[in-house]
């Protein structure tokens, strides 16, 4: 297929990846193209279908392992930075009817895992009602939003300005904190609350920075979703066994998520009418360098996107 649109990557994974990786290798993972091409024997798609990239394309359903861990696209796999690329048809999705390249192209990452992290384990799928604490405005944290809106949920979301909590107040965010402005921000949110019982999830990007915060903030019992470490690593310890099990809560390293998930977000997306907050500068092929210092730089506010032709 040719590589329509793709996605930078995320700043968290450059130099800290504690995914396999090799020199050479083509980057990014996301990506949304047309199928111009199929082999014998292709049943899924037919040429002029227009797809989406997985993630991680061996990792179909079930349970993830250390062997499907290890093959994922800008890894160990040639990733969809370039113009033209073979794909099992296992490694694709049918792209949401609803959204054009671009907001097809941000997918593949983000929204699987924010689709894992809210639903994604048993027993403890977000329910309308719920409450959903996300932090900034990265492209993860902007899709939880969308997801747990349109899902029925109520959002506490944090960020650094007063723009910034404008922008996520007209997504329909119902609580925006300043965690810059408030140190204890995982009290405020909890104190937020019914009966200040706490949240039923949080979507944990910064890491050992923030992780204090989200332990503060969650219910007992809650789901807190440790995606990334965008706060940066600390010298000293931050997080203890004893500050943890007093929640009795559910600390889940996230990895994406299965083709079978991105089905279902995909089908939701449709459902809901969901479009991807999209950063309005839009890079082209030869800006790729461009593009990552842009993403690098935290200039952007949702996906950043290079279009490839």
């Amino acid at each position: 297929m040719p590589s329509r649109s793709t996605t930078a990557t995320s700043p968290s994974q450059w130099g800290h990846t504690p995914l396999a990786s090799r020199d050479g290798v083509v980057p990014c993972s996301d990506a949304s193209g047309e199928v111009i091409a199929v082999g014998p024997g292709t049943r899924r798609f037919e040429p002029g279908d227009r797809v989406c990239t997985a993630f991680n394309p061996a990792y179909q359903s079930g349970r993830m392992t250390r062997a499907i861990r290890k093959r994922g696209l800008g890894n160990l796999l040639d990733g969809t930075l370039r113009e033209h690329a073979v794909f099992a048809e296992t490694a694709l999705v049918a792209a949401p009817r609803s959204l054009d390249m671009v907001q097809a192209s941000t997918l593949s990452c983000a929204a699987v895992t924010v689709w894992n992290c809210l639903f994604g384990l048993g027993g403890r799928a977000l329910e309308a009602g719920d409450w959903v604490l996300t932090q900034g405005t990265g492209g993860v944290s902007l899709f939880a939003v969308q997801v747990a809106l349109a899902a029925g949920a109520n959002v506490i979301a944090t960020t650094s300005t007063e723009e910034k909590a404008q922008r996520l107040r007209e997504m329909g965010v119902q609580h925006v904190l300043n965690y810059k402005a408030d140190a204890t921000w995982g009290e405020t949110a909890k104190r937020l609350t019914p009966d200040e019982e706490g949240v039923d999830h949080v979507i944990e990007v910064g890491g050992e920075a923030t992780m204090p915060q989200s332990l503060a903030a969650i219910r007992t019992e809650g789901v807190i979703s440790v995606v990334g470490f965008l706060g940066g690593a600390k010298q000293e310890r931050t997080v203890s066994f004893e500050a943890m099990l007093p929640t009795l809560a559910i600390v889940r390293g996230i990895n994406v998520g299965p083709v079978s998930q991105f089905e279902a977000c995909n089908a939701f997306i449709d459902k809901h009418g969901i479009k991807p907050i999209v950063d309005p500068t839009v890079f082209e092929f030869g800006e790729a360098v461009d593009a990552l210092k842009y993403l690098w730089d935290q200039k952007n506010y949702g996906k950043v996107v290079i279009r490839v032709n």
